[in-house]
């Protein structure tokens, strides 16, 4: 899926970042189960309640099994952002991209709709205080490999539509990226509520179709 191979996560100090990547099937088992001990501690106490400690007992593994991937609790931070960037551009490349016969009002929705994270279950759970510790654990070097990362996948819906009445530029696609993606960070930020998102992300579904059926270069 990827142009190069991820490293196992967003990350400034070698402490920040995951110690290995699975790759086995119970070593995949193994992260996710500790990613979602993470997540359901995170929503009932916050970053506060994380311990490297706690998630491994939710987990139900040893806290040395935990440190063999994740060495302390911003390492998780971590590798669970990247997680919830792979699982995004997965849901895409399965929903949008792989499907054979969609028209390409279906497959540019959908897109929108994973993009904005919106009616979006299968996608991991991710808020605006993870969003704001992110500063603290990613480089521009991260942010732009997630832009790239996007915008390819973004690439890829329009490629597999066989019936646009026109494909925008390159440049349109990737402005409609950036406005899709950085509104979406920055609803989270000011704390838009679920009923506001959701109009919003209708809004930016109108706008991605109506730039094709205008045929805007």
């Amino acid at each position: 899926m990827y142009s190069r191979p991820p490293s196992s996560g967003f990350g400034k100090p070698a402490a920040a970042k995951p110690r290995k990547r699975p790759t086995q099937a119970r070593a995949v088992f193994t992260v996710q189960a500790i990613y979602d001990a993470f997540v359901r501690i995170w929503r009932q106490h916050g970053w506060a309640g994380v311990t490297t400690r706690a998630v491994a007992l939710e987990t139900g593994v040893s806290v040395g099994t935990l440190y063999d991937y994740f060495p302390n609790k911003t390492a998780l931070l971590s590798g669970y952002v990247r997680h919830c960037m792979e699982q995004l551009l997965q849901a895409i490349e399965q929903q949008a991209v792989a499907p054979p016969h969609l028209p390409w009002q279906a497959r540019l929705q959908t897109l929108v709709r994973l993009v904005c994270g919106v009616n979006a279950p299968e996608l991991p759970w991710f808020d605006a205080d993870m969003l704001a510790l992110e500063a603290g654990i990613a480089e521009v070097k991260h942010h732009r490999r997630a832009h790239e990362e996007l915008l390819a996948a973004w690439t890829r819906v329009f490629d597999a539509c066989n019936d646009l009445p026109a494909r925008p530029s390159r440049e349109a696609i990737q402005a409609i990226h950036l406005a899709v993606w950085g509104a979406r960070r920055y609803g989270l930020l000011i704390g838009l509520s679920d009923a506001e998102t959701a109009q919003w992300a209708l809004q930016m579904e109108r706008l991605c179709l109506a730039m094709v059926e205008a045929g805007q270069p």
